[in-house]
């Protein structure tokens, strides 16, 4: 409980007049008249007296703790001067108030030092990715100078693999710049009536290769739902199942399955996409949506791809006020989910 200077002043010269009087009254041939004058005089000069002593010793150390903030950013304070002489306990509320500037700060820091090692860690991963299909490229051209040119069959089987490294390399900046674009808001969704259902069957349709190759089985569920009709960009949410799906397929098993569900609520429509792959560790879970994260970097550079399909993902649907989760068993498979809303 906080007390103000003024009933603190009251109580101590309430306690110093009674103990005075008390002594006093011991003393022979005292009356009753002199106690009581006694004991309002120095009821009233105690009270006075403690009443400044406080308000000089706590208001002067006030206005030094606040010349102090004063040079600080004092905008990162919610008090003023005035406030702080009208509180009752004003170096409690100053003490709270630099409590949470202080945290905010702290705060702030652990803030700079993740961005600080986010930054270096991406700026690894970029070269790293970069580096891997230039030098390919590099390699098979220095080649083909260096002579090999002059074979039909080594040109034409040189000349594939460095267009196959550049066609990665566009693939990854282009993706770089999307992300980088979604981050920073250049890119803006384009709203409309979408059918999620027609849309999965284009992709099911493009990806029916891989799948074939992999000899991964594709289903829609349920069947009795003809329309999923929902508010998003075409563009973007095709990608979106583009990208779930190939991973689908990609880190599934050779004869595996590969579901996509849709879920009618009463404002949104679930979708989840579902195989029966090996999974994902629960250590990696938290962090397969980061730009270049892979969790087995092996399988996943022999099975192609940016490392930046589910970055990307992630910020889309954010972008359509949505959010992605995972769920994933070892030897299980693992499942995406998202929503979106209903259209009219």
């Amino acid at each position: 409980m906080s007390l103000s200077p003024r009933f603190l002043a009251f109580l101590l010269a309430f306690l110093i007049s009674a103990i005075t009087t008390s002594f006093l009254a011991f003393v022979n041939d005292v009356t009753s008249s002199m106690l009581f004058v006694v004991g309002v005089s120095s009821f009233v000069v105690s009270f006075f007296l403690v009443l400044y002593t406080i308000e000089i010793i706590v208001y002067r150390e006030v206005n030094k703790m606040y010349r102090s903030i004063h040079k600080l950013k004092l905008k990162d304070f919610s008090i003023s001067r005035k406030s702080l002489i009208r509180e009752n306990n004003p170096l409690k509320r100053l003490n709270d108030e630099i409590f949470v500037y202080v945290a905010k700060k702290q705060k702030e820091i652990e803030e700079l030092r993740k961005l600080e090692q986010f930054r270096r860690e991406f700026l690894a991963d970029v070269s790293h990715e970069l580096k891997t299909p230039i030098f390919a490229a590099q390699g098979f051209i220095h080649t083909l100078l260096d002579g090999a040119i002059d074979d039909e069959n080594v040109r034409d089987r040189f000349l594939k693999k460095a267009a196959k490294s550049l066609d990665g390399l566009d693939a990854l900046v282009k993706d770089l710049v999307t992300l980088s674009q979604m981050e920073t808001g250049a890119i803006k969704m384009n709203i409309e009536v979408v059918d999620l259902r027609l849309v999965t069957d284009d992709v099911l349709e493009r990806l029916e290769k891989i799948a074939q190759d992999r000899k991964v089985t594709l289903k829609v569920k349920p069947d009795k739902l003809p329309e999923v009709r929902v508010r998003a960009d075409p563009q973007r949410i095709e990608q979106v199942m583009v990208n779930l799906i190939e991973n689908a397929i990609k880190y599934n098993h050779e004869g595996g399955k590969v579901i996509i569900h849709f879920d009618e609520e009463k404002k949104h429509f679930g979708v989840s996409v579902r195989d029966n792959g090996p999974g994902i560790p629960p250590e990696h879970l938290t962090r397969i949506f980061e730009r270049f994260y892979r969790v087995d970097k092996s399988r996943s550079k022999e099975r192609g791809g940016t490392g930046l399909g589910l970055a990307i993902v992630k910020h889309i649907l954010n972008g359509h006020g949505s959010k992605i989760a995972v769920m994933s068993k070892l030897d299980k498979g693992t499942t995406f989910t998202f929503k979106l809303e209903k259209a009219e």
